[in-house]
């Protein structure tokens, strides 16, 4: 994404673009509408971070440029670019295992505890990375 890019945009397909690893200095967009919804996005090289209607939905450690961001009851999925490995972070529903798929390949299943919250780390080396979490219970 690099920054010509908008700090979090809509995409023709209804998907989510945001965030920008790029930045050396803190950037943030607040009020952005989108079916109904408010976002909010901070980010730059040190942590992407996306909030929906104030509650907790996105962050990444470095930051991260996400694109395809897409999210229905019991999935979410995007592409994930950025400058190093992350560590990610993922607000979902409480209580539930989740699958974690990165560039077509299983790597675990993951349960969520009191707040919903998923942690894993990717590994950006090898470029970016096609990342989907579906709920399995």
């Amino acid at each position: 994404m690099g920054t010509d890019r908008a700090l979090l945009c809509a995409e023709e397909n209804g998907t989510l673009s945001f965030g920008d690893h790029l930045l050396s200095e803190k950037k943030k967009l607040d009020g952005f509408e989108k079916d109904g919804n408010i976002y909010k996005v901070k980010t730059f090289s040190e942590i992407t971070k996306l909030e929906k209607n104030g509650a907790f939905l996105y962050e990444s450690v470095p930051g991260t440029s996400v694109s395809g961001f897409s999210e229905s009851g019991d999935s979410v999925s995007f592409s994930v670019a950025g400058g190093s490995d992350c560590e990610i972070t993922l607000g979902l529903s409480e209580g539930r295992e989740y699958e974690i798929t990165v560039r077509g390949s299983s790597i675990g299943k993951m349960k969520t505890g009191i707040g919903g919250k998923l942690s894993f780390s990717l590994e950006l080396s090898d470029g970016d990375a096609d990342v989907t979490v579906k709920a399995v219970s």
